[in-house]
């Protein structure tokens, strides 16, 4: 499938597919999206905890990165697991300018690092933060109670409803332990079915710009 790399609203790149007018992040702003939906409303709930990762949709890593600097800022233990079925290129990854919109030269050899890692291989590319990437279809996953907080960010309803299925949100809440929290950008009411009917407790909130709004599914205790 035809990629293109474009720039959004917040001056932050991202990934677009012009075959299915779909991009890997908000044209609203790359950037603001994920620190809205993964970052406070996610990562800010386990303040001082070390926190255990899910990332459904790792695509250009910037929702991984963006949770590693706050890691360091907040010399927080994080363990992090991205999942991708189709990992883009390097040249492709090379190409993404978070590093210098994120004002983050000081780490850009962990950005470097967090791509150039072995898929299937845990990396730290800190004594507080480790990740493996995984390349793995999401319908193949079957952890269980492994991870605190997912990040759900696979491509939206829109083009690939099967990934927001009853079946992969059971698959999700087996992931989860109790208590723990699925972030999504996504707010859809058949969306919000399948999480229900998978036990989730669900919440609507403040999307990021340019979203109404987005969901917020939480694992009884």
């Amino acid at each position: 499938m035809r990629r293109e790399i474009i720039r959004t609203a917040d001056g932050s790149t991202t990934i677009h597919l012009p075959d299915w007018d779909e991009s890997y992040h908000s044209k609203h702003g790359a950037i603001q999206e994920a620190y809205h939906v993964f970052i406070k409303n996610g990562l800010s709930l386990f303040e001082e905890k070390p926190v255990a990762i899910l990332e459904i949709g790792f695509g250009t890593g910037l929702n991984a990165f963006i949770t590693y600097l706050e890691s360091q800022k907040n010399n927080r233990s994080i363990i992090y697991t991205g999942v991708e079925a189709y990992p883009i290129s390097l040249d492709e990854l090379r190409s993404m300018n978070y590093v210098n919109e994120l004002d983050a030269e000081a780490e850009s050899a962990a950005f470097d690092k967090l791509h150039e890692s072995e898929w299937g291989m845990r990396a730290e590319l800190s004594p507080t933060f480790s990740i493996e990437k995984r390349k793995q279809f999401f319908h193949d996953i079957d952890d269980v109670s492994e991870f605190d907080l997912i990040y759900f960010d696979a491509f939206g309803f829109r083009v690939q409803p099967e990934l927001w299925s009853f079946e992969i949100f059971q698959k999700m809440y087996a992931a989860l332990k109790p208590g723990g929290i699925l972030v999504t950008y996504a707010a859809r009411g058949a969306i919000k079915r399948n999480m229900l009917e998978a036990g989730f407790t669900v919440e609507k909130l403040a999307g990021p710009p340019g979203k109404r709004e987005m969901f917020r599914a939480s694992k009884p205790l």
